[in-house]
């Protein structure tokens, strides 16, 4: 017999696991969130969260350097790296305090420790005893970093998490993989005064988004002075002398630190899937649309489930899981149409498919892509360097693709994937009126010159 027993029990506080938890609470449900490390989980302490709060001092900088364009001309600026950091605590601190107060509120019970499956279903947490979900347990445990084969993590060989709290602004860095991630690293150490070298094995940076996109990309990286190396691996990966030491396109280089951002792993180690009995598929747990695995009464979201590793996906397949748990109707996702932001600079953001998987995939596509230099609320200010392009199925004028770069991409690309959740076609959003001068204007002017009939163009 259990020591405590719960309607449902969620291992994981990060953001699929507390969102979860609190939907099932508000359904009626008594609830109970595990967790082996800080409340929050790994992305509000140091992963999305930290990233973006340098980010933004990056995002600062540049503005405070480029104030002169506009009459304001202040000394050149410099930067107190201490108080970046004391500040991406502060916002770390402030958000995962919020979620403890949510989990209180919503009267969901806080255990800490390392939870095992055990064959029947129920789970062991060191320290604690056993636990039961009678309606359910939802694994939410994340992931964890993933090394490349052949290199170690080291002092200096570091993952994405500990990119975003060194202890000080690095002279030269390395970071291994364009991805997201990688771009993100890239473009915010760039700015605050590191020499940075972008190394990705495939022909381009960002390879996931549409070519046109990932080339506009390309050119603000490169004017930001980051050296991009695409094709390109790094090889030979040691610690020597307080560096790293590596070869790249057949050359030996040197950095003070090298980062690996090359994707990341489920974190099912220690989780017990095999003494319950929980099915694999290609190293990811093998679920239905509603999070339900091989186990009756298991089931798991986010990134220990196939699909893009993204926060926001987590939050909804947990309330899509919970609610069918609870007895109601529940739909589950299509990953394809999630929207994906990544908040390098320039921004970039997207969702469905990229022209050529359009093409590869039958549709007969019609294109509109508008950049931000048509209209005119970029060139007031100062960023007419994005780019809006619109993948469309010529039948129906159905919205199959969306993608944005530029300044305040990862807000404009909502509009495209609100207009296809509503059942909207391209013609619909030619002819919804956009306040002017606005970013979204760059919106309606692709959806037009999707439809034939680019008015600024």
């Amino acid at each position: 017999m259990a020591d405590q027993s719960f309607d449902l029990v969620v291992v994981g506080s990060g953001p699929g696991g507390y969102v979860s938890a609190i939907r099932a609470a508000q359904l009626g449900l008594k609830t109970a969130v595990i967790e082996k490390g800080d409340v929050g989980g790994r992305c509000l302490n140091v992963a999305c969260i930290p990233a973006k709060a340098v980010l933004r001092s990056a995002d600062v900088l540049s503005e405070i350097q480029e104030a002169g364009e506009f009459g304001i001309n202040v000394g050149e600026p410099t930067v107190d790296f201490d108080k970046v950091s004391e500040r991406r605590k502060s916002v770390i601190s402030t958000l995962t305090g919020g979620v403890a107060g949510l989990l209180k509120k919503n009267k969901i019970e806080y255990i800490e420790g390392s939870a095992s499956l055990n064959a029947d279903g129920t789970l062991t947490v060191e320290g604690v005893g056993t636990i039961e979900g009678t309606k359910g347990v939802l694994l939410a445990t994340g992931s964890v970093r993933r090394a490349i084969p052949g290199i170690e993590y080291g002092d200096k060989i570091i993952g994405t998490e500990e990119a975003w709290a060194l202890p000080a602004i690095p002279q030269t860095l390395a970071v291994v993989g364009a991805g997201a991630s990688g771009t993100e690293i890239a473009s915010a150490y760039a700015r605050l005064g590191s020499t940075v070298t972008l190394l990705e094995g495939l022909d381009r940076v960002l390879p996931s988004e549409d070519a046109d996109i990932s080339r506009v990309a390309a050119r603000g990286f490169k004017k930001q002075g980051i050296e991009v190396l695409v094709k390109t691996f790094a090889e030979n990966v040691r610690e020597e002398g307080g560096k790293v030491v590596y070869s790249a396109g057949g050359e030996d280089r040197s950095a003070d630190y090298l980062v690996i951002a090359t994707g990341r792993a489920p974190d099912v180690e220690g989780l017990g899937l095999d003494v319950a009995g929980v099915e694999l598929e290609d190293h990811l747990i093998k679920v239905d649309g509603w999070g339900r695995t091989s186990k009756e009464g298991i089931f798991a979201i986010g990134d220990l489930v196939a699909g893009p590793a993204l926060a926001h996906k987590s939050m909804e397949e947990g309330i899509v899981c919970v609610e069918a748990i609870a007895g109601h109707d529940s739909k589950p996702l299509e990953h394809a149409f999630i929207p994906r932001a990544t908040f390098c600079y320039p921004n970039v953001a997207s969702f469905g498919y990229t022209e050529a998987q359009a093409k590869e995939r039958g549709y007969d596509v019609q294109v509109g892509k508008v950049p931000y230099g048509a209209v005119g609320a970029p060139l007031v200010y100062g960023d007419r360097g994005g780019t809006v392009k619109i993948i469309v199925d010529k039948k129906y004028g159905e919205i199959i693709g969306g993608h944005v770069v530029g300044a305040k991409a990862t807000e404009l690309i909502q509009e495209l994937v609100n207009a296809r959740e509503l059942e909207g076609g391209v013609q619909e959003v030619a002819r919804i009126v956009h306040g002017h001068p606005t970013f979204s204007e760059a919106v309606v002017e692709a959806a037009r010159a999707a439809d034939g009939w680019l008015i600024h163009g």
